[in-house]
């Protein structure tokens, strides 16, 4: 599919969950935050509905998101019907890792092809300190379990306040050398004052390169991470939905109001 701007839209992010295991600082308050009803969250059925109407439409390229995808009940499932869609090339999830040991085996017999992890640090008690009681030492259990299954090739998701020569951002950086995994650098990102930049390692932030729609886990989707334009697909239905994200997708972001990064998955 090709929007106005002639870009190449065929990529689609899919957040199954509002829900978090980890209060990163940079993306929950320490209390939590307001959560999805239950019935307004979509069902694995109707995410692989939509799914295989979007690949028809041309998307070949699909992440799983969340909050943390790992906590939603049953996720092997979803990635089981995802798998079978005509058309997804790359089929990937981002996950903070503290549940890979349990997932990761069973995930790529479903059908996963790679995962995502992110890691800001490399130092336990650092770690500690920014997701507010995370266990480093799982997520490193974690990758290494995702590394044989065979979920590769890994990438490792680093935010980084204002540069990836901060000390933290250069100890993943040597790890994920040591461990031939890639690592892509995102700067800490504010939606509400528009505050973004390209990723390092990666194509994200970059507008004149965005091939993304975003369907969030309560069935909106968003042409842009950072505008307020949604599209329900529950209201409108799949193809129509799709049709006015991809007419209404801008050409570069500007800010949003309305988005959390635990809704829409970042």
């Amino acid at each position: 599919m090709y929007d106005r701007y002639n870009r190449n839209i065929h990529y689609l992010r899919i957040s199954v969950t509002d829900r978090c295991n980890l209060r990163c600082k940079y993306c929950m308050t320490e209390k939590g935050m307001k959560l999805l009803k239950h019935e307004d969250i979509l069902s694995y059925e109707e995410i692989a509905s939509f799914t295989k109407i979007a690949a028809g439409n041309g998307i070949d390229k699909v992440r799983i998101t969340g909050g943390e995808p790992l906590t939603r009940k049953n996720i092997v499932y979803l990635i089981q019907l995802l798998a079978k869609i005509d058309g997804i090339k790359d089929l990937s999830l981002t996950t903070n890792g503290i549940l890979l040991t349990e997932f990761a085996e069973p995930m790529k017999d479903a059908g996963l092809q790679r995962v995502n992890v992110s890691l800001d640090t490399v130092d336990p008690d650092k770690y500690k300190e920014i997701t507010r009681g995370g266990d480093f030492h799982r997520v490193m259990q974690g990758i290494d379990s995702a590394e044989m299954a065979g979920l590769l090739p890994i990438k490792i998701n680093c935010v980084v306040n204002k540069s990836s020569d901060e000390p933290d951002a250069l100890g993943v950086k040597a790890f994920c050398n040591s461990r031939k995994f890639n690592v892509r650098f995102i700067h800490q990102m504010n939606l509400e004052t528009g505050e973004y930049a390209p990723v390092e390692g990666g194509t994200g932030g970059n507008c004149k390169l965005c091939n993304k729609l975003r369907l969030s886990s309560d069935g909106n989707l968003r042409p842009c991470l950072f505008d307020d334009l949604s599209f329900n697909v529950r209201k409108l239905g799949a193809e129509k939905a799709i049709q006015m994200a991809m007419e209404a997708k801008p050409e570069c972001g500007t800010k949003s109001v309305q988005n959390r990064f635990n809704v829409i998955g970042g």
